[in-house]
């Protein structure tokens, strides 16, 4: 394959292309906690939601190119990151929805979510 005579577009074409774009996870649990670290890599904090509805966890990241960030001095040959969205959708079950924390620092994504308190309960038969 001789690169030297590819137009310059195309050897973009050649590189490999990551299909899959969502956020790759692990998921553990410790001490009567969930723990959920997310690579949101690309993203900053202000671009991430994380809401709770039904019982089910929803992490949503989603980038747009600002105004400022536009440099009209620029010619672009080929222009992939002016937008990105994904989203993923966790059901952990039974837990305590008042006290999940979340912090973000260098593209990781660190949940805390703690269980909830079993409500056993001895059912006396007559």
């Amino acid at each position: 394959m001789d690169l030297m005579n590819r137009d310059f577009d195309e050897l973009f074409d050649l590189l490999p292309v990551r299909k899959d774009n969502r956020m790759k996870c692990d998921i553990y649990e410790k001490d009567n906690k969930y723990y959920i670290e997310m690579e949101v890599p690309g993203f900053k904090k202000e671009d991430i939601d994380i809401s709770l509805k039904d019982g089910n966890l929803t992490v949503k990241a989603e980038k747009k190119m600002s105004n400022e960030e536009k440099d009209d001095d620029k010619k672009y040959l080929r222009k992939e990151r002016s937008y990105m969205r994904t989203e993923r959708s966790f059901n952990l079950g039974n837990i305590d929805e008042e006290n999940i924390d979340a912090s973000f620092e260098n593209g990781v994504l660190n949940i805390v979510i703690p269980k909830a308190e079993e409500n056993k309960r001895t059912i006396e038969i007559h």
